[in-house]
């Protein structure tokens, strides 16, 4: 029987990683503006602006950092009323909070993405931005959501924190709003164990989020825009805002981008086993009656290291009894309504005030399942998982109902 694996475990750091941190050390050269040119952070920012295809990009401390400079950099008024989906992470109506704005939740459903009724409804109530989470890299309809905003001027923000590598329409997530956010937490297709990015086309929006994240003085100086952009936007952008923002200190130091940089080319590598290894578990979870994979949407060509699915038919009970015999059997699931803590339960929020009822998202967070399928697993180990859950799910419902009647 093929023994089931940690999936928590990340693929190795590439050894190029080693030999850039050895040389980090021996120079003590860690902080991102110590070197006059040609610092890992800066040589990152150029690098991965090029491969998602943007003018700029900015590495800081987390993608929760970059959704929250994101949001200054829009210089959105006090109390500014920000949508966002009622399915994703806490780190994102935190960095709502944190930005001194009003987290607006909307509905989400079944296939996890906005419903775009209730996201339209709500677009109409004083909202001065959005964020869109793909979250587990779920894409909502982009089409529809920025004819929406665009039509009432209002920019969107990409949560791309699960979404790297994920294709729109054939246009790289993270592209298609005003800016995009991605993570570089070790749960991720890079991993530095923390560390986020964000960017944008939009120079003084990029200029503002720079000088914010920590560039005091003339430290923006070391910032640049594309090779060969001789338009000078950048410059003016900097010099416009230099002592005019508060600085927050989020930077990324040169250690996290030493270990990120040689990750970059393993990328498609990733999303390529990632996207085989999800459909292939996918399959074999829609023979069972009792779990159903929502199908993407046409446009969409996603980058998965994890798989979700919806338990059909089950109660609380049973849907309790179906996560005990997978555990039991070596795969955690996590059911993210089934917590009194779960981050991804939007009646967890606490922290926010007249927290609304969402009934459609509380019923889909209810049996909506998340399992890791790291990129490396193969065949063996893949059918072993998808083993346990399909017995598990016939195990919990079969004889659960067969009681119930």
């Amino acid at each position: 029987m093929t023994r089931i694996p940690n999936v928590h475990d990340a693929e190795p750091i590439p050894p190029a990683a080693r030999e850039a941190i050895d040389a980090l050390l021996q120079s003590g050269d860690l902080f991102r503006y110590t070197a006059p040119q040609d610092a890992p952070v800066a040589l990152l920012e150029r690098e991965f602006a090029d491969m998602i295809g943007s003018k700029y990009a900015l590495a800081v401390s987390s993608c929760s950092a970059a959704l929250f400079l994101s949001l200054k950099a829009l210089d959105l008024p006090r109390d500014a009323r920000v949508l966002i989906p009622g399915f994703t992470f806490a780190a994102v109506p935190s960095s709502v909070v944190h930005a001194d704005c009003q987290p607006v939740l909307c509905e989400v459903g079944e296939n996890y993405r906005v419903n775009l009724a209730d996201f339209e409804a709500k677009l109409d109530q004083d909202i001065a931005a959005v964020i869109i989470s793909h979250m587990r890299g779920h894409t909502s309809d982009m089409d529809a959501i920025m004819a929406l905003c665009d039509a009432r001027g209002i920019p969107v923000i990409e949560d791309a924190a699960h979404s790297l590598g994920t294709v729109w329409d054939g246009k790289n997530i993270g592209t298609i709003g005003k800016i995009g956010c991605f993570s570089f937490q070790s749960y991720k297709m890079i991993n530095a164990g923390e560390g986020g990015i964000l960017i944008t086309d939009d120079a003084d929006l990029v200029a503002r989020a720079v000088i914010m994240s920590g560039a005091y003085e003339h430290n923006w100086k070391k910032h640049k825009g594309p090779h060969g952009d001789n338009t000078g936007a950048l410059e003016a952008a900097f010099a416009r805002w230099q002592n005019q923002l508060p600085l927050y200190n989020l930077r990324m130091s040169n250690l996290s981008a030493a270990v990120i940089r040689p990750q970059l080319p393993e990328l498609l590598r990733r999303v390529r086993d990632g996207r085989t290894n999800h459909d292939y578990v996918a399959a074999k979870l829609n023979t069972s009656p009792f779990l159903s994979v929502p199908d993407p949407l046409g446009p969409e060509v996603r980058a998965p290291d994890s798989i979700q699915f919806n338990l059909v038919g089950m109660d609380e009970a049973q849907t309790r009894a179906f996560a005990e015999a997978a555990g039991a059997n070596g795969v955690k699931v996590q059911i993210f309504g089934l917590s009194t803590d779960n981050a991804r339960a939007f009646w967890n929020w606490q922290f926010i005030q007249d927290l609304p009822e969402l009934p459609q998202t509380r019923a889909m967070l209810m049996h909506a399942c998340d399992v890791r399928l790291p990129v490396y697993l193969k065949p063996d180990q893949l059918d072993a998982i998808a083993d346990v859950l399909t017995s598990a799910a016939a195990a919990a419902a079969g004889p659960l109902r067969a009681y119930g009647t």
